[in-house]
């Protein structure tokens, strides 16, 4: 789902079960998402369940505020548990997260291209792309496609290079706090700096939308997850908690009554959320109970499952438009079909795919470790 964001399971797999529940619920909100906003199953559905589809089209896409401020929330524990300013190697910090999340893309986005191609054969639609260009490919592979102004080749593959751009901005904020504290203790620098950076793309950035292919458009759900690990540690006293809180509540509040967002909404109560759980014996009863080691599973498949769930999709919406009758009831069965078959190949992507080319990136990154401390 590696380092930080959204889909980190660095530590313990029990220890922020929260956490993983939050994302598989937001996964599967994804997946029903494209299914209802692409079609063409989903047009036949509508028919019958009009309330239904119409709010997995319009609502179920700000799930995407659940991956944000998770991930937040999981970079600060990466990069800075105690909210310390000051990184030895952010280049090399940066490019580990590189490394981690682009081979799976790159993965996903190849068979999103081929089946593209398969669907073509049994539908004209416009969730189908057109045969990427080798410029095109590349910029994907940069995860530049956004800023870049070519067309995605997945459906999530615009959220995968702006998970990287912000975790960047976070270590570099990182490093930038390590050098304006390097002469005196500065605890509070980091979280301070996280803050007025969330507080300025909330109160300004997000509310302009030509800014949604750069990390300072979303920072600010990302930077209210950052401040909600922070905030929840044990170790710091009630007050200072609060005071981290309120830096939670107070900027999201007042970019909530200047222009209210659903979407900023849904970022603020689960940053909250993820405090609150996470400070109380709600928290410590969900990361022990061995009954829900099922979560830990789910969750550690997030995200193959968020990377390869547009290509299954699409190939089941292309055969159930060809073969199966257009009718509500044959339409209904194929979403059905196309989300347990999204979970599916998320499983099996995950197995075969992600944790293989994890691990074929770690022994890289330790050879290319041991060949620097040679020289």
């Amino acid at each position: 789902m590696r380092p930080s964001p959204v889909f980190d399971n660095v530590t313990s797999p029990r220890q922020f079960r929260s956490v993983d529940l939050f994302k598989i619920v937001a996964v599967q909100l994804i997946v029903l998402h494209h299914l209802a906003f692409y079609g063409p199953m989903s047009d036949q559905v509508e028919l019958v369940a009009p309330a239904l589809i119409a709010w997995l089209d319009d609502y179920a896409r700000i799930a995407v505020q659940v991956f944000l401020v998770t991930g937040g929330f999981l970079a600060a524990r990466s990069l800075s548990p105690t909210g310390t300013p000051g990184i030895a190697r952010p280049w090399h910090t940066i490019g580990r997260r590189y490394l981690k999340l682009v081979p799976p893309f790159l993965a996903a986005t190849l068979l999103a291209v081929a089946a593209s191609a398969l669907a073509s054969m049994w539908m004209t639609h416009a969730s189908i792309s057109a045969p990427p260009t080798i410029r095109q490919l590349a910029a994907h592979a940069l995860l530049l496609h956004g800023v870049l102004g070519y067309a995605s080749l997945s459906a999530g593959a615009w959220y995968v290079a702006i998970d990287f751009q912000l975790y960047a901005l976070m270590t570099l904020l990182l490093w930038m706090s390590g050098a304006l504290a390097a002469r005196r203790p500065a605890p509070w620098l980091l979280p301070g700096l996280v803050v007025g950076l969330a507080a300025l793309s909330l109160l300004v950035v997000n509310r302009d939308a030509a800014w949604d292919d750069w990390a300072p458009y979303f920072f600010g759900s990302y930077g209210l997850g950052a401040i909600a690990w922070w905030a929840r540690d044990l170790r710091r006293s009630p007050i200072a908690a609060r005071l981290l809180l309120g830096a939670i509540l107070l900027p999201a509040v007042v970019a909530l009554m200047l222009d209210f967002r659903s979407r900023i909404a849904l970022a603020v109560v689960l940053a909250c959320a993820l405090v609150i759980i996470n400070r109380s014996a709600i928290g410590h009863a969900l990361n022990q109970d061995h009954r829900l080691n099922w979560i830990d599973r789910l969750g550690k498949m997030s995200y193959s499952v968020f990377l390869i769930h547009f290509p299954v999709c699409l190939v089941i919406n292309a055969w159930f438009n060809h073969f199966a009758p257009a009718t509500p009831l044959w339409q209904g069965l194929g979403m059905l079909t196309a989300w347990i078959g999204s979970l599916l190949a998320g499983a099996l992507f995950h197995r075969w795919i992600e944790l293989p080319l994890g691990q074929l990136s770690a022994f890289g990154q330790r050879r290319a470790g041991s060949a620097s401390a040679i020289r």
